[in-house]
């Protein structure tokens, strides 16, 4: 194994831990939420309101953060330190003044996209979707300088705080869910969920600093990697957009369907997201700047050799969890979910959908990390027509399974076309750089569904052998849950190292060396 590759895995180690934290509190901020407001008008106007306030940024910020971290790298390798930051700063200014404008075109357009967005609205609802959208619309700001600033960071390889950025955004909503969630209710969450914006851009500010970036008030339009970048960028966008509109059809669908299905929802694609914002971004998020590298080297051996160590780390996380999800699913939801307003339809709900998202959770993995090797060569236009035809596999199931599933059809619909077209990249990357390892993909991929499968039965017997010998009481169900977990793993890493995963040895003496 190489010196990179070494590091890439102890850093996405560090960068794991880190998130592992930040979304413990991402999921107590869930709970706190549901436990609070349940699952019904209010979350459904909220969660719809939110979308509509971050949809724009997470399809501009996402294409952006991505485009920046190969030209920064670039800029560093050709030019320097110093034209690397004049370069920052130059970004910073424009994406300034672009999301001024977006609020404010924003602030005028609320009353037709919660209508695009959640058709059934009317009323009441429709009117406190608008107020809440109009009061969220700074988090465009915010959210456009944090993925500035962590883009900056990790060309630099500063992994940590764009990692710890997570914490005070969640620590915010904690602590107002906590002391004021009662007083101001749901217009309040949205306040702090401009605050937790703020935090999460400002927790990196000092680190950027320390690498010598000083704010000025300079523009440089004609720049030509702030052309070049335009140019990346644009497909990003589109491609980004096109994927949004899946959330936007999956709400708008919803919307028509019973009470609480858009925050059911919402609920099971944050716990299904959990696995790929903790495991899949940290490797994703290390290998992508020295995949950059290499390919800027035009070392292809290297870059092909980072690439297969992510793919593979990323299958023997994600093959069990799947397994485990769709086993767990419902008492996941009970244990964690189920109390206040939030009851057992709620739960019933939430957890079927929670299942077939889980199902996609391979796919949308992979698909992460095939569209940094692209971005990586600078090929941002085949990830674009990639994400067209999954929006359009998207739509067509989605509007064939709703009638039959209700709710769990737009999730199974998701995941369906996540994993269709992650096939087609494998396909399209394969012409593009030559012989990629399909085969060692493909027996890393049988080894841990085989390990995952015997997981998975011994979780089961675990569970619900226990459960139904012993007293029903939350705190025993969730000492249960643990000891199942517990157990699944311990058979999934011993049956990995028997079938001679390489993978999970290699992960394993990362993280030794780390703790000592």
């Amino acid at each position: 194994m190489s010196s990179n590759t070494k590091r890439a895995a102890e850093f996405a180690a560090m960068i794991a831990g880190i998130t592992l934290f930040s979304k413990f509190l991402g999921f107590v901020r869930e709970i706190l939420i549901a436990s609070k407001f349940g699952s019904g008008v209010e979350t459904d106007t909220y969660f719809v309101a939110m979308t509509a306030t971050v949809i724009v940024m997470t399809t501009i910020g996402a294409a952006l953060k991505t485009t920046l971290i190969p030209i920064f790298s670039e800029i560093e390798e050709i030019k320097g330190k110093e034209h690397k930051l004049k370069y920052m700063n130059n970004i910073f200014n424009v994406i300034f003044v672009i999301t001024i404008i977006l609020v404010v075109l924003g602030y005028f357009l609320s009353p037709v996209v919660v209508k695009i967005l959640a058709k059934g609205f009317s009323g009441k609802q429709y009117e406190a979707a608008i107020k809440l959208n109009r009061i969220g619309l700074p988090i465009i700001i915010f959210m456009g300088f944090s993925y500035v600033f962590s883009g900056f960071l990790e060309s630099s390889e500063r992994f940590g705080p764009p990692a710890i950025s997570g914490i005070p955004f969640n620590l915010i909503y904690i602590l107002y869910l906590l002391i004021l969630g009662n007083k101001y209710g749901i217009v309040g969450l949205m306040v702090a969920s401009v605050v937790a914006a703020a935090g999460q851009w400002l927790i990196q500010v000092p680190a950027a600093r320390r690498l010598g970036f000083s704010h000025a008030m300079e523009f440089d339009l004609k720049d030509k990697y702030l052309q070049k970048a335009l140019v990346l960028i644009a497909p990003v966008v589109i491609g980004s957009a096109v994927q949004q509109i899946n959330v936007i059809i999956d709400r708008t669908l919803a919307s028509s369907l019973r009470e609480g299905s858009i925050s059911a929802l919402n609920y099971a694609s944050r716990v299904n997201d959990m696995i790929i914002s903790v495991f899949v971004m940290a490797i994703t998020t290390v290998i992508f700047p020295m995949l950059s590298k290499a390919f800027n080297k035009e070392d292809m051996k290297k870059g092909k050799e980072l690439m297969s160590e992510g793919i593979n780390m990323i299958l023997i996380i994600t093959v069990p969890a799947t397994i485990g999800i769709v086993i767990l699913a419902p008492p996941v939801i009970k244990i964690f979910f189920q109390r206040g307003a939030f009851d057992e339809t709620a739960t019933l709900m939430t957890s079927q959908a929670l299942i077939f998202y889980s199902l996609g959770l391979v796919g949308s993995s992979l698909r992460l990390m095939l569209n940094k090797v692209f971005y990586s060569i600078q090929d941002t236009t085949t990830p674009m027509k990639n994400g067209i035809i999954a929006v359009g596999i998207n739509i067509g199931l989605n509007y064939i399974l709703v009638r039959y599933m209700a709710h769990s059809g737009l999730a199974l619909a998701t995941s369906i076309s996540a994993t269709i077209t992650t096939l087609f990249l494998f396909l399209d990357l394969r012409k593009r750089l030559g012989k990629i390892g399909l085969k060692k993909y493909l027996i890393c991929f049988f080894k841990t569904l085989l390990a995952s499968a015997i997981m998975g039965l011994g979780v089961y017997a675990v569970y619900f052998g226990l459960t139904s010998l012993l007293p029903s009481k939350s705190i025993i169900e969730l000492l249960i849950l643990i000891l199942s977990i517990i157990v699944g793993m311990t058979i999934y890493f011993i049956l990995c190292c028997t079938l001679k995963v390489e993978e999970m040895r290699t992960l394993m003496k990362r993280l030794a060396r780390m703790r000592k």
